[in-house]
């Protein structure tokens, strides 16, 4: 019988998972593309819009016929189409210009005198949602459960529509143990490795993924090579909420969630979610100018925490994290990433603001922002905050207006954390903190990052002195890694969020560390 063949890779997601191969790159298969495209794409949104609603129509009551043929109605006006074409001249993304062109029609029919005109309002509001549906298009085909992804790399809207509760991994061609879907691999426990190098395989072929050793197993014989068994992670703590070093000082442990559907790890003994990444759910353009899309979104995480606190980030797109749909924009040009890239396109942030206003009252939430480098970014993004709580207020939207912090991950703000007194609180994400302070690439970071932690660690002790006794926790991949705990608690550091698969592991080294980092008596 043939020997299997194994291939040297790195771990990028530890755990060993076996199951047939699904090769994402095939020679006879146009790539998949979530990219809303110009206005055709928006007139055939709107076909597809006005077909949904005929079938609606269909044996509908003579009352819910009436509100259908108006909503149709709209659509097919003229007026409408040559307002959105305007705004497109004027060098806004489609998608945008239609829901300012909707939204203006909005205005107008919730400041009208009759009632029965400001009831429209909402079937508006509903259209414009619905074409908004048809323009984010089909998702990419997902692969069947178990199975190992093969290919040159993964989006990370793959990995979070497929299910892994039934088990597979993921063995990249190329990728980065940095990279965003290793993140989310780790936060989801899902073993994967990267840098394999191209190898043969068939479709279905069996493949095994070593993400301890960082190893591929491809098939010997036909044979599958099983997996040895492996228990699931526990947290023999679980039942209470309060954590506290040897010596008695409280510390908050958090969780960091990608996808909505992570919020079910918020166990009792978790203190709240310390950074939901919105852009994880916001697959295309059209997701991020839907207002109700998002609000379902963040209600449903608050909602699930309960009296227990919610950081949700706002949309760091941009750089090596696209949205489709948006690669057009002249914004994208100069590399625009994070907070600079929303104040630069206000419509994207606008929209992501009221979504966030409105859900603060469902929990309790506060927003934070990223890549932070200016103080007056927190200012400006303040201010566009007030400006549309203000117009929800107007349109008797029930809102709130949340905290609003910043993520700390580069090195020139980290040192400025003094100049942010407009900032409610700061969180340290040390992926691209370590990434900017050893000027390495995202691809590369990952054999620099041992080299350049002393440097972080003496930068995060630093930064948390000049912090103002504002609060201040750790988020990135060093807060998820024991060996770090020592130098973080000595720092001054008390509140750690880290992915759920890390918390036991935290948890449990906390518990044997005093407040100044050294070691426990007896430990």
């Amino acid at each position: 019988m043939a020997e299997p063949r194994r291939l040297k890779a790195k771990s990028a997601s530890p755990g060993i998972a076996s199951g047939p191969a699904f090769l994402a790159e095939r020679p006879d298969a146009a790539p998949a593309s979530r990219a809303v495209g110009g206005y055709s794409a928006l007139e055939k949104a709107i076909d597809i819009s006005i077909g949904e609603l005929e079938h609606l129509a269909d044996g509908a009551d003579a009352e819910s016929r009436d509100i259908i043929d108006f909503q149709i109605e709209v659509l097919r006006d003229p007026t409408i189409a040559e307002a959105t074409g305007a705004r497109m001249e004027a060098d806004e993304n489609v998608v945008f210009a239609w829901v300012a062109t909707l939204d203006a029609y909005i205005g107008e029919l919730e400041a009208a005198d009759e009632e029965q005109m400001r009831a429209r309002a909402v079937d508006i509001l509903d259209i414009k949602n619905r074409v908004l549906g048809a323009l984010a298009g089909t998702p990419i085909a997902d692969f069947p459960p178990g199975s190992v992804f093969v290919g040159k790399d993964m989006e990370p809207s793959r990995f979070l529509a497929h299910d892994w509760s039934k088990g597979g991994g993921i063995a990249l061609f190329a990728g980065s143990t940095a990279g965003h879907v290793a993140l989310l691999a780790r936060a989801k426990s899902v073993p994967m490795v990267v840098g394999t190098g191209r190898f043969s395989a068939a479709d279905g072929d069996p493949v095994r993924v070593d993400g301890d050793a960082g190893a591929v197993v491809l098939k010997a014989g036909g044979m599958l090579i099983p997996a040895p068994a492996q228990a699931p992670a526990s947290d023999t703590q679980t039942g209470s909420s309060e954590l506290r070093t040897a010596d008695g000082v409280p510390i908050l442990l958090s969780i960091n969630i990608n996808d909505p559907a992570e919020i079910d790890a918020l166990d009792p003994a978790t203190a709240g979610v310390g950074l939901m990444r919105s852009e994880f759910s916001v697959a295309s353009v059209a997701d991020a100018a839907n207002e109700v899309r998002q609000l379902a979104i963040y209600r449903r995480v608050l909602e699930q925490a309960g009296d227990r606190p919610v950081i949700i980030r706002m949309l760091d797109i941009g750089g090596d994290k696209p949205l489709a749909g948006l690669e057009d924009l002249p914004a994208l040009a100069s590399g625009l990433r994070g907070i600079r890239l929303l104040l630069a396109r206000p419509e994207i942030a606008r929209v992501q603001a009221r979504a966030l206003l409105r859900a603060a009252v469902f929990g309790r939430l506060s927003v934070m922002l990223p890549m932070v480098t200016f103080p007056d970014e927190v200012d400006r993004m303040r201010e566009l905050f007030r400006e549309e709580a203000e117009k929800l207020g107007r349109r008797a939207l029930p809102h709130r207006m949340p905290p609003i912090g910043m993520m700390v991950e580069v090195p020139s703000a980290a040192l400025m954390l003094d100049a942010f007194g407009s900032a409610a609180f700061f969180s340290f994400g040390t992926n691209d903190l370590t990434q900017y302070l050893a000027a390495s690439a995202r691809d590369d970071m990952d054999a620099d990052a041992g080299k350049a932690a002393p440097a972080v660690l003496r930068l995060l002790a630093l930064a948390v002195k000049l912090s103002a006794g504002k609060p201040v926790s750790i988020c990135g991949d060093m807060a998820g890694d024991p060996s770090y705990l020592p130098r973080l608690l000595a720092a001054g550091l008390r509140h750690f969020s880290v992915a759920p698969a890390r918390r036991p592991a935290i948890r449990s080294a906390i518990i044997g560390l005093n407040a100044d980092g050294t070691r426990a008596a007896g430990e």
